[in-house]
């Protein structure tokens, strides 16, 4: 009898240190962002650099050229 006494009270133990670290973490805001992880899964990580790097390069193209034509409308 005396080694449920024991179980129950670890039990309730290690639960409490599982509700206090989730507490802390939560106020850390380690829960707030839920959608991206779920979407970026889909995508492989080598297509979104290279995106991301085709996008730099084409928003700065993208830049000069705009220059080019406000200049030829002058």
């Amino acid at each position: 009898m005396d080694i449920l006494y024991l179980m129950i009270l670890c039990s309730v133990s290690l639960a409490a240190v599982f509700l206090v670290v989730f507490i802390v973490y939560a106020r850390k805001g380690q829960f707030e962002d839920d959608e991206s992880p779920a979407v970026r899964i889909l995508f492989d990580s080598d297509e979104i650099k290279e995106k991301e790097e085709s996008g730099n390069k084409e928003s700065d193209d993208e830049k000069g050229e705009s220059k080019k034509i406000e200049e030829k409308s002058e």
